[in-house]
């Protein structure tokens, strides 16, 4: 099993469907790789054509143990709203296997910033959303099981 860092270059996002009656949109990102995620910072009255320019890094293990389900990145697009629930605006899904795999084999892999589709829950366009992805591979220290613990000890 390969470890590495998954890097999360936020950029921007055009064309969201706006959900405030009332100004604008105050956009904001949840990220989640697994069980992990990360929320971005609130673009503060930049309505549907928000900028973030953050990056975010999740820790990943390629193939994982018993993984047979897809090596994905849900990105989901909310409003922050002051006096109620935020609201949904819509998701988008980043498949990462084969990044993951050639990561691996090279020890890193690069996905420049590109575009991709923003849904709402019924699937209908609802604008779209800029990231950039980097995957680098980790040597990881290999553990030593013939030393240590109860095999060695005389009681």
């Amino acid at each position: 099993m390969a470890v590495g860092i998954l890097e999360v270059l936020l950029v921007n996002a055009k064309g969201l469907g706006n959900t405030d009656f009332f100004g604008k949109m105050d956009p904001y990102v949840l990220i989640q790789y697994k069980t992990e995620e990360r929320k971005s910072s609130v673009a503060r009255g930049q309505g549907s054509n928000p900028s973030w320019g953050e990056k975010f890094t999740f820790r990943v293990e390629y193939p994982g143990a018993g993984d047979h389900h897809q090596f994905k990145l849900n990105l989901k697009i909310m409003d922050k709203d002051t006096f109620s629930a935020d609201d949904y605006i819509g998701s988008a899904t980043i498949y990462l296997e084969d990044l993951l795999a050639l990561g691996v084999e090279n020890g890193t892999a690069e996905l420049n910033p590109c575009k991709y589709r923003v849904v709402r829950m019924d699937q209908s366009y609802c604008g779209e959303i800029q990231v950039g992805l980097t995957f680098n591979l980790r040597e990881e220290p290999q553990i030593n099981e013939e030393y240590g613990g109860w095999k060695e000890s005389e009681y």
